[in-house]
């Protein structure tokens, strides 16, 4: 999988990310149906762009790193598929929050 991405990389302040399998089972074992499972708003980034450059020239570096899991907007990102696999790319500034163990 680390191929694909050598193949695309995010320019400026761009996060491509995967999301997170939906819950298709609850913790007692019963199946959800596709259309009770909700969207899906945590992802883990596979990818980051080397930043967006500030007023004063600086480039500020993305707040996020490659592996990490963050917290998605219900609604954005623009979805690309990378050998048949789907992945979404996010400024980074919509990027809600990231989990941190």
């Amino acid at each position: 999988a680390g191929k694909s991405f050598r193949k695309f990389l995010p320019l400026f302040d761009r996060v491509l990310v995967e999301r997170c399998a939906a819950e298709t089972v609850t913790k007692g074992g019963i199946m959800i149906p596709e259309k009770s499972q909700g969207k899906v708003l945590q992802a883990t980034v596979v990818a980051v762009g080397s930043g967006a450059r500030g007023k004063d020239g600086e480039i500020q570096p993305v707040s996020v790193k490659v592996g990490e899991k963050v917290l998605l907007p219900e609604y954005g990102g623009t979805k690309i598929v990378l050998e048949d696999k789907d992945y979404y790319l996010f400024r980074d500034g919509d990027i809600l929050g990231k989990y941190v163990d």
